[in-house]
């Protein structure tokens, strides 16, 4: 299957009979091969439905924008849907920003370079200048803009003017900075984050020193979307392991960091792939 021949639909809805029947038949009227398909119900009386569906466009009847409006019509008003088509022609564009650690951000440029992640690197943006060259080595914009208490509003600006047209995903790939409400609210859902620790423990700053004050076993990392409550986004992907008294603090960064770039780069390719469905303040992620 060629990616730029592949479109995916993604519905939130109340769940009742025949909306798989209703979307199948509808894509199968139009010459839409379905190549893949996944749902989900919260329960299997009144619950909320939700459904991944891929299909090939070639031999569809009419042009993508018509598609849409006679799906709309003939499908998700009859069964109260929330739903949004994407397609693989149309490649996404991300941002990513970063501040000095370079594994989360490296693991995401090595992954991009090798056509592993559906989108395009458009630019790194750090409040520090020291990995601009690592960063250049993969042909990718890098703009400095520095961040001090009384610059933030103003670098925040800076930060949205250079995304500006150019960022359907922001990634934050370990960008020690709190961004703001108002930043936060421009790209909903568009803003993925990697903390390290296994939330909701350890929120905020240091998790690793409070990890270690607690003496426990497993230490993790989560990527999660950016709301404007701080770290208490809908969380997309985690992932532990196994640590004891035996191990310092460095230890337990080195470990994390292996951790933090691998979920990171899941979960940034999830939502690439429109793998994932927010709900409340929890996703629902189709693999």
């Amino acid at each position: 299957m060629e990616v730029d021949q592949t479109a995916r639909l993604l519905i939130t809805c109340p769940d009742r009979p025949g909306i798989v029947a209703a979307v199948s038949n509808f894509f199968y009227n139009h010459g839409a091969n379905i190549t893949a398909l996944d749902q989900h119900s919260t329960d299997p009386e009144g619950g909320t439905f939700f459904m991944r569906l891929e299909f090939q466009t070639p031999h569809i009847d009419t042009s993508c924008s018509v598609l849409e409006r006679t799906f709309a019509d003939a499908v998700g008003e009859r069964y109260s849907m929330d739903w949004r088509m994407s397609y693989g022609a149309n490649r996404k564009k991300m941002a990513i920003m970063v501040s000095k650690y370079d594994h989360a951000l490296l693991e995401l440029l090595w992954r991009a370079s090798r056509g592993e992640l559906a989108a395009d690197v458009t630019m790194v943006i750090s409040n520090h200048p020291d990995l601009a060259g690592a960063v250049e080595s993969f042909d990718v914009e890098y703009h400095h803009v520095p961040v001090t208490p009384k610059s933030k509003a103003d670098a925040e600006a800076e930060v949205i003017k250079l995304l500006d047209g150019k960022a359907d995903l922001v990634v934050l790939a370990r960008y020690m900075q709190i961004l703001s409400a108002d930043f936060v609210a421009q790209y909903p859902y568009q803003i993925i984050n990697i903390h390290h620790s296994f939330l909701p423990a350890f929120v905020g700053a240091n998790p690793y020193r409070q990890a270690y004050d607690k003496g426990v076993k497993l230490i993790g990392a989560t990527a999660h979307y950016v709301t404007s409550e701080l770290d208490m986004g809908p969380i997309i992907e985690q992932d532990v392991i196994r640590v004891s008294h035996r191990q310092s603090i460095r230890h337990l960064m080195e470990l994390g960091r292996d951790i933090e770039r691998n979920i990171l780069a899941r979960a940034v390719k999830w939502h690439l792939e429109d793998r994932v469905i927010v709900y409340g303040n929890k996703t629902v992620v189709f693999g």
